[in-house]
């Protein structure tokens, strides 16, 4: 095997260590700015809104993550864009919180579904944004 696979191997596992590490601290950090807690909802009252909602949001930064690994041209930059990233898919809640839908927080509590797919929706929609976005 030669030097610059190698290379290569230890690049993917350092880039995707600190993926699921920052997907670890997106967990948290959305967890602590919504204000319903979707680990208790989804865990004690198997709520399948609040489980789509934070679904969608994982899966958004996710997407978020692709776009800024496959465009860094360092770990500085991966880290401070995927930043940018946590903060676009926090500001998404607060959008459809605050403008489009004043009641998800209630809605997700009450298990309404239909909140759960337009708050994982449009989580996963910025997440595709942040990708198309984060280019040089």
């Amino acid at each position: 095997m030669s030097a610059l696979f190698f290379q290569g191997l230890l690049n993917f596992a350092i880039y995707f260590s600190v993926a699921i590490l920052l997907l670890i601290v997106f967990k948290f950090v959305y967890t602590l700015i919504t204000p319903h807690d979707e680990w208790e909802l989804i865990k004690k009252e198997q709520n399948l809104a609040a489980s789509i909602g934070l679904g969608g949001s994982i899966v958004g930064f996710a997407i978020a993550l692709f776009g800024v690994i496959s465009q860094s041209v360092s770990l500085y930059d991966f880290f401070a864009w995927s930043l940018v990233a946590l903060l676009a898919q926090c500001l998404a809640f607060a959008v459809v919180r605050f403008l489009f839908m004043p009641r998800i927080v209630q809605l997700i509590r009450e298990n309404e579904v239909s909140a759960g797919v337009i708050l994982g929706s449009v989580n996963i929609a910025v997440g595709l944004l942040n990708a198309a976005s984060m280019t040089y």
